[in-house]
């Protein structure tokens, strides 16, 4: 008995490893092979010379050209075959745009082109080359009225939002679609697990924007690149405009054929809804995404460039801050380039990033993406910088104040209140960049302040806004108000025709190709330009609707009129030794219309401040100009949430 004991506890001892060695053989062969072969990327394993190619007819629910019968929209579809062969479900990529046979899309235009059956088989852009064979479906979608889609353009509004949305709810089963544009076969999308993700640039954009502002279901991400938040802010600036045409003759520009023929009245009500008094109207309430930001269930990834003039970077700041409200989960770079695809400026990177961003959102593979630095910002010609988040911790809406300097035309911008006025007279043929180019002197059409030469670098990361008080001498008054860096640079030519990029002959491909569609497009690089001042952001606005936004009055020669501007958010470093300057002035050319008088306007600066997102906020500020600490000015907390509110031109494709 005394032995016992011992040989049972050897017999246990025994038995525990042996057991622990089979289950360690046993998870060898099982578990960890499944663990490792977890995946974190996406692979190109499936053919995409043997990608399924078809298209259906969705129907939208809208009778939106009046013929009796409800709107479909196409969708041209592009998917590997070997998953629906193996039972497999796939997520989808989808671009909805007007612009596939009219403009084309792309540095290059391309346009969709078909095979007899009327089978897709150029898809433009790389989308499809690059994700198919990593197991994604590619859908490009026709909005309605153009291409071969049924129905009316209304420019941002409800028919062409329901365009795409149908689309994402026959992928959930939620829509009927057909074989053809006017058949009565029906075509179930079996094949898809219903995941969707928008991209696209300009309209394609906004259309991602619209959509997710109607939380639709299955809609797990966008990518907007250059999109339209708000149709109000593409064409006026607080009741100033900003083109000299309407979304009648955009939508005219892009609609197809048969959609010329019969939607005279769809454009008529176009016209009609955006008079050029720049009052808003309910046309523009429907075509207003930030207002429905809080229906948002998708992710954003946003793309910008902060030199964008066409679709003004006003449009990604409130469209930003509206979802930080709302917590959606979000994400942004941030270029030097003007309305251009980050495929054209920053290509590998791009495509890495995008693959990575599309694997998490739409396969749930944890690749680290959600963990990243929220903001990646373009500081000089391809040198990036990131940000854990944006704007950055530490960000404050300080108050600055311009005062009369020893020139008058040419003040100061500081924290301490001031007296005085400045005046200056409305001349349509300059623009920011011809009072820039003139800050340190005086001139009759602008007033312009300054900061000392900066101490050290500062850093402004968010959207401003400049409360003006101006006096007019004409019942009719255009104001603007522009931030400078003074200071030599070399940054990116936004004002060149490539706005920032110059295409090469060259070619680089990503993805597979086929016959019809290549996966190899021309190559770029920055086009830069040495300058003396950089025009950083602006804001515009007609005085006359200094009152409310909604309605523009005439004013009063000889009353002062009081006027709060939002400026266009940026991130930009004034380094030390440049200086920070403020521009009030009338008319900016080519940027806003000019009033129908020429004003001189006098600002009472006492009742004129400037409200700039500051990272440090005002102590940054006090650093950076060698102004003591009792002098900062004020500030409010911002820390990637929000910037106080401010109370025939063809978009590039």
């Amino acid at each position: 008995m005394p032995n016992s004991t011992p040989m049972r506890t050897r017999f246990t001892i025994w038995r525990t490893l042996a057991t622990a060695a089979v289950t360690a053989l046993m998870a060898a062969f099982l578990v960890p092979t499944a663990a490792q072969a977890a995946p974190r990327e996406s692979r190109p394993v499936y053919s995409y010379a043997h990608a399924i190619r078809e298209a259906v007819w969705v129907d939208t629910g809208l009778d939106s050209d009046g013929d009796g019968k409800t709107d479909r929209v196409a969708a041209d579809i592009v998917r590997p075959a070997e998953p629906a062969r193996q039972g497999r479900k796939v997520p989808v990529i989808m671009d909805a745009s007007p612009y596939y046979s009219c403009c084309g899309r792309g540095n290059e235009s391309q346009k969709k082109t078909y095979d007899v059956h009327g089978r897709v088989v150029q898809m433009p852009l790389f989308y499809d080359n690059y994700f198919v064979p990593r197991g994604y479906a590619f859908v490009g979608v026709d909005l309605a009225g153009t291409n071969r889609s049924d129905g009316c353009v209304d420019v941002g509004g409800r028919s062409d939002i329901r365009s795409a949305k149908a689309v994402i709810d026959w992928l959930n089963g939620r829509a009927r679609a057909y074989t053809t544009r006017t058949g009565t076969s029906t075509v179930k999308a079996s094949w898809t697990n219903g995941r969707t993700g928008m991209i696209g640039k300009s309209w394609d954009g906004t259309i991602a924007n619209g959509v997710a502002a109607t939380g639709v279901k299955g809609l797990r991400t966008i990518v907007p690149i250059s999109g339209i938040s708000s149709w109000y802010d593409y064409y006026f600036a607080q009741g100033a405009p900003l083109y000299d045409g309407g979304p009648d003759e955009l939508a005219g520009y892009v609609e197809s054929g048969d959609a010329a023929a019969h939607c005279a009245a769809v454009h008529k009500k176009l016209a009609d809804g955006s008079p050029r008094s720049g009052d808003w109207t309910s046309l523009w309430t429907e075509r207003n995404y930030v207002r429905d930001a809080a229906k948002v269930r998708a992710s954003v990834f946003l793309v910008h460039g902060m030199q964008d003039l066409n679709v003004r970077t006003k449009h990604f700041g409130q469209w930003w801050d509206a979802l930080a409200e709302h917590g959606v989960k979000r994400k942004i770079w941030l270029s030097q380039t003007g309305h251009v695809d980050p495929f054209d400026y920053r290509r590998g990177a791009w495509v890495d990033t995008l693959h990575r961003w599309f694997d998490h959102e739409l396969l749930g593979y944890d690749n680290g993406i959600d963990r990243a630095p929220m903001a990646d910002i373009e500081r000089h010609p391809d040198q990036w910088v990131t940000s854990e988040v944006w704007p950055p911790h530490g960000t404050r809406a300080t108050t600055l104040r311009p005062a009369p300097g020893t020139t008058p035309g040419v003040g100061t911008l500081g924290p301490r209140p001031a007296t005085g006025t400045e005046t200056f007279t409305d001349d349509p043929k300059l623009s920011e960049t011809d009072w820039a180019a003139h800050l340190t002197t005086p001139t009759p059409e602008k007033a312009g302040f300054l900061t000392a030469p900066l101490t050290r670098d500062l850093r402004l990361s968010g959207s401003s806004t400049v409360t003006v008080t101006a006096t007019p001498t004409t019942s009719s008054a255009h104001l603007s108000a522009v931030l400078v860096d003074l200071g030599p640079d070399t940054i990116r030519d936004y004002a060149d025709g490539g706005e920032g990029i110059t295409t090469l002959t060259d070619r680089g491909c990503w993805g597979a190709s086929t016959a019809g569609d290549s996966a190899c497009f021309k190559n770029t690089k920055a086009k830069t330009i040495a300058v003396d001042d950089t025009v950083l952001s602006r804001g515009w606005a007609d005085l006359g609707h200094y009152a409310s936004p909604d309605h523009g009055v005439p004013l009063t020669p000889g009353k002062a009129y009081t006027i709060t501007l939002s400026l266009a958010a940026t991130d930009h470093v004034v380094p030390k030794g440049h200086r920070l300057a403020l521009i009030v002035a009338g008319t900016d050319k080519d940027l806003i219309d000019p009033p129908s008088t020429k004003p001189a306007l006098t600002l009472d600066l006492s009742r004129t401040t400037a409200r700039i997102p500051l990272v440090g906020g005002a102590a940054a500020f006090a650093r950076a100009t060698s102004t003591s600490a009792s002098a900062a000015p004020g500030t409010t907390v911002l820390d990637g949430v929000r910037a106080p509110r401010a109370g025939r031109h063809i978009p590039a494709s």
